[in-house]
């Protein structure tokens, strides 16, 4: 284990608001231990969806066949494609059956670089090759085969504990990508070249 990981979170820590599970998961470790080796980046920018009641959220459709895992137990990894082209990872959280979860938006990286390199041969800088929800799947090799795995230390697919993010360094801003719920608060970041280019920040 590299100095800049911690323990793996429990399944505790999801067992929460989404909405603080997201703010929380800044600073975070998220760890695949990939056929190309191990590969990681700390989280720098969530978003939370908080179930059926979000209008944003996948899971106002009910439990289908793609959104199965995001009704999961909480610690639960729910990966989805979107645009016929890009896989996106959220980490499940609140009790089984809620359907909420946070989505993974960026990353500093931090292990396997050459890899994410290869794997990302169009992002000409260290701080484009995992900001934004597409790109950092991309970069680690995260696809629909890691749909349902448990993030909490038993499987390839493992968020640990980071250092943590003092609350005047988290910047909240409204979700993108979009068109419900536009204005809703629950997009989280920290001011890093490694987070997404929009900018925008309610408080």
């Amino acid at each position: 284990m590299r100095e800049h990981e911690g323990a793996p979170l429990p399944s505790s820590f999801y067992l929460r608001d989404a909405a603080l599970v997201a703010r929380d998961l800044l600073g975070a470790v998220l760890q695949h231990e990939d056929v190309a080796g191990t590969l990681s980046g700390r989280i720098v920018e969530t978003e939370a969806y908080l179930g059926p009641h979000d209008p944003a959220s996948h899971s106002v459709v009910g439990r289908t066949a793609r959104t199965w895992h995001m009704f999961g137990p909480p610690g639960t990894a729910y990966v989805y494609f979107i645009y016929g082209m890009h896989w996106c990872v959220n980490a499940v959280t609140g009790a089984e059956g809620v359907g909420s979860a946070v989505l993974i938006r960026a990353l500093t990286p931090l292990s396997g670089l050459e890899v994410m390199r290869q794997r990302r041969g169009t992002a000409r800088r260290l701080s484009s090759l995992c900001d934004g929800p597409g790109k950092l799947c991309a970069a680690l090799g995260i696809t629909r085969a890691h749909d349902g795995l448990l993030l909490t230390g038993s499987s390839s697919l493992t968020i640990l504990a980071g250092t943590p993010v003092p609350d005047d360094e988290v910047l909240i801003g409204p979700r993108v990508g979009i068109s419900k719920a536009v204005d809703w608060p629950l997009r989280f970041r920290v001011r890093s070249p490694h987070a997404s280019g929009d900018q925008r920040v309610t408080r």
